[in-house]
């Protein structure tokens, strides 16, 4: 899924190209692609696409004009992706938005495989505070030292987990949270209430560093990219040697996502094995 790196490089791209430009319609091309009934689409026509942006993994498309602001806010979930469309197919494969301009361009929302999780909302005003962008928590480029340390004593909960949690940091997943510990030196397992001042001063700095890291990369790229390309140091490494110390980079493995890390840099040599799985193990 795109994190916060890619959507906010894809929407620096978007303005590039296509701010200005007169919105003439909208087609959801999926059944399940829309997820608001008000403010109706149609509003939105004739006006011009007067920027983008982000919060978090959600992706900002404004029409703005005298009257009141409207936003089409977008989530492109794990296969989504938002492109130029020249040539505006009657059924797209993966198709599940359109929007089309004055000037004969489009764009299109396609999302691969058959989840069909991708959404769209059109809200009006300003975005921060309604369905969908009134849960997360500040972006991940603009938290604060004094801000990530009273969300991480909110709750007592192992350090990954609360990187990838929206709630308390917009726009963290599985492969920024990896490298995100590793480049701070915290082990994974880490328990939030735990962290002592050292650790979430170095903690800070690493959101700060390894999400500008791969902002910078994003921008270097025309469109976003594939995982597997994005820099890392232990997330895309599992069995390599560790970059630092050439320890082998480890895994816990969970149905849905992995947690990466080098014993020798992150926790002392220790392997660490989920609780669940090694019940069955031993």
């Amino acid at each position: 899924m795109p994190e916060l790196p890619e959507i906010k490089a894809h929407a620096e791209r978007l303005a590039d190209q296509w701010v200005g430009a007169e919105l003439t319609g909208f087609r959801a091309l999926h059944l399940t692609a829309l997820k608001t009934y008000t403010p109706s689409p149609k509003e939105a026509y004739g006006r011009r696409l007067t920027g983008t942006g982000h919060r978090g993994k959600y992706l900002y498309l404004h029409f703005d004009d005298d009257e009141e602001p409207l936003t089409f806010v977008m989530h492109l979930m794990q296969g989504g992706r938002l492109r130029s469309d020249p040539k505006k197919a009657e059924k797209p494969r993966g198709g599940m938005a359109r929007w089309v301009f004055a000037d004969g361009g489009a764009l299109l929302l396609t999302e691969a495989g058959t989840a069909h999780k991708a959404g769209v909302w059109l809200v009006a005003g300003d975005p921060v505070g309604q369905e969908p962008v009134d849960h997360p928590g500040p972006d991940a480029h603009t938290l604060t030292r004094a801000g990530l340390a009273t969300a991480l004593v909110s709750e007592n909960t192992r350090v990954h987990g609360f990187l990838r949690d929206q709630r308390r940091i917009a726009g963290i997943g599985r492969l920024l949270s990896n490298e995100i510990l590793f480049t701070a030196k915290l082990s994974p397992f880490a328990m939030t209430k735990k962290l002592g001042d050292d650790d979430i001063d170095r903690l800070h700095a690493a959101v700060a560093s390894v999400v500008q890291r791969h902002v910078d990369f994003e921008r270097t790229l025309d469109d976003i990219g594939k995982s597997a390309d994005r820099p890392s140091d232990v997330h895309h490494r599992i069995g390599f040697p560790c970059r630092v110390c050439d320890d082998e980079v480890r895994s816990v493995e969970y149905r849905r996502y992995t947690v990466a890390y080098c014993p020798t840099c992150q926790t002392n040599g220790k392997l660490l094995a989920d609780n669940t799985t090694s019940k069955f193990l031993k």
